[in-house]
């Protein structure tokens, strides 16, 4: 009885080694599988990551691209509320009229060979524009007078030190020096003015094809913020200009709100200048055509008067109406209720006809004229 109670101990024992030993592999194995997944794991969460770059084009924020008509991501879908300038043709025409106007003015402002070239047109709001302006700047805010708004013109400070090297006699072959920490003096602020107010006179040769605009120069700032001339979630248009002076120049950006442009928008939407929009000369001479071959109704009015509608009703037949008129006194010509002349009564080969005794009246030309 003992040697089998030892016999069942010992097979006991030999069974618990042999759990403990399983469970321990399968431990070990759990940890090995374990460890396994989390490499799996974080390689995979790795490529999940994204760089700066990825970050930066997802967003659309690209600090180094200077065109804002070519971001994308969720930017460009935050812009596609702003009206491209490519639906405005005539504004192209207009900024290309002022670049060769430019090219000769600031020679002659200059006496020096100046190239004007148009960088690009693009489509912005005023907020980001004043967050991107490079400083230092010169920026100056002018009004338009006919459109009774405002619009920004700036001039980095290349050009502004290039400006005031060329006019004070500065050496050519030598680039301009820029000299960085301080503010612009009185010299260089009356030098880029004079600039500003010949741009100015440009700009509005260029537009006066179109329609007269009046650019008058309002003040001069150094800081975006004292030049805020609209909300900075309104949509405005931006010219990039680039001016080169040999081995010198620079850039003037000038950017129009869309606020100041709505009054000649109808003219900035023709595809040419001079266009008609809602006109076709064929059908215009085709309706003036039929509109001398349409039968008209003309009436003769000997007499007007007013009774009472009993009387009227109280009428038999056989009855009289006096009228207030005599055989001299002047008809009235009607076309429906328009008083076209006046006339007198007569005859023609057993006919009753009327002479025309008076030209036609302004309201009678007027109501010709709406017809037409």
């Amino acid at each position: 009885m003992a040697a089998d109670t030892e016999d069942d101990t010992a097979e006991l024992a030999a069974d618990t080694a042999t759990s403990v030993d399983a469970s321990e592999a399968a431990v070990e194995e759990g940890e090995n599988s374990w460890e396994t997944a989390e490499a799996d794991g974080s390689a995979g969460g790795a490529e999940r990551i994204l760089n700066q770059d990825e970050i930066d084009s997802l967003l659309g924020f690209d600090l180094s691209d200077d065109d804002a008509a070519e971001r994308t991501g969720i930017r460009a879908i935050i812009n596609s509320a702003l009206v491209s300038y490519e639906r405005l043709p005539m504004l192209e025409i207009v900024f290309d009229r002022l670049v060769r106007l430019m090219t000769t003015s600031l020679r002659n402002f200059t006496s020096d060979n100046v190239e004007v070239s148009l960088d690009n047109i693009s489509s912005i709001r005023f907020g980001d524009y004043l967050n991107s302006i490079p400083l230092p700047a010169i920026l100056s805010v002018f009004r338009c007078e006919e459109l009774d708004n405002l619009g920004l013109l700036t001039v980095d400070s290349n050009l502004i030190y290039s400006i005031v090297d060329v006019l004070l006699g500065g050496r050519r072959g030598t680039a301009a020096m820029r000299i960085e920490g301080r503010p612009y003096t009185t010299i260089e602020r009356v030098l880029v003015e004079r600039m500003v107010e010949v741009v100015l006179q440009d700009c509005r040769v260029a537009f006066e094809p179109l329609t007269p605009v009046t650019f008058t120069l309002d003040r001069l700032e150094t800081n975006p913020r004292f030049a805020a001339i609209a909300r900075p979630a309104n949509a405005a248009i931006l010219v990039k200009l680039r001016i080169d002076m040999e081995d010198r120049g620079g850039r003037i950006e000038l950017l129009l709100p869309y606020a100041t442009l709505e009054p000649i928008r109808k003219m900035l939407l023709q595809q040419f200048m001079g266009e008609k929009f809602g006109r076709d000369n064929i059908w215009e001479g085709h309706l003036a055509t039929e509109l001398w071959t349409t039968q008209l109704d003309v009436r003769a009015v000997l007499d007007e008067q007013q009774v009472p509608l009993s009387q009227v009703l109280d009428l038999k037949i056989g009855d009289t109406l006096m009228l207030n008129a005599t055989p001299e006194t002047m008809v009235q010509l009607r076309a429906g209720t328009i008083p076209l002349t006046l006339g007198r009564m007569g005859r023609r080969n057993h006919h009753i006809a009327i002479r025309v005794e008076a030209p036609l009246p302004p309201a009678a030309k007027q109501a010709v004229q709406r017809i037409s």
